[in-house]
């Protein structure tokens, strides 16, 4: 396992500062991120994703402390079809791509995407994640989709197991700042605001 440590001045031009002052701040420092293709994108999931012995850590089926209904093997079970939950794993915006008009950089930015059911993506849909109240529909590890309980917002959310809430807070939270000030284009989404 290869581990990096930022070096110990990464973050100066960010100390003391709050809001957006500090959102401008992170942005500058990580905008320069090195891009990738759709396609390599299957191949950088083996480091990213790679629950060992190259099975897909799909955060949409896994089961932490527990046994997953299904597994993925790395470049076998990968797909853009499928017919139910199950049967192969594709690749999850997690900030859909309709909430940013579908932008060459964001659509291959690593930081947001996850090999996930391609089903269970696909009942995800665009929806925004969110505390689901009455679940419409419960895939096989817990997820749900249904009515949200959030306040604020009462449309359709998606709500991930709890183990991995943390997961998809953090890549919304990096999209608002990698693309702070760089999305004027962008659509507007039950998460976003102009």
């Amino acid at each position: 396992m290869v581990s990096a440590q930022a070096p110990s001045t990464y973050y100066n031009s960010a100390n003391g500062l709050t809001g957006q002052p500090l959102k401008a701040a992170l942005h500058n420092i990580i905008k320069g991120h090195t891009s990738i293709t759709y396609a390599q994108l299957w191949t950088a999931f083996w480091s990213t994703d790679n629950k060992g012995n190259g099975i897909v850590w799909d955060m949409y089926s896994d089961k932490p402390n527990g046994t997953p209904p299904y597994v993925y093997h790395l470049g076998q079970d990968q797909c853009g079809s499928y017919s139910n939950e199950g049967s192969c794993y594709n690749r999850e915006h997690s900030f859909p791509q309709s909430w940013f008009n579908n932008d060459g950089t964001a659509k291959t930015d690593l930081h947001h995407i996850f090999p996930t059911d391609g089903y269970v993506n696909g009942k995800r849909s665009n929806n925004a994640y969110g505390e689901v109240g009455s679940a419409s529909w419960t895939s096989r590890n817990g997820s749900k989709l249904g009515t949200c309980k959030t306040p604020g917002f009462s449309g359709t959310a998606f709500e991930p197991i709890d183990e991995y809430k943390g997961d998809f807070a953090r890549a919304i939270m990096y999209m608002s700042v990698r693309y702070y000030t760089e999305d004027s284009n962008w659509g507007s989404s039950d998460t976003t605001t102009k």
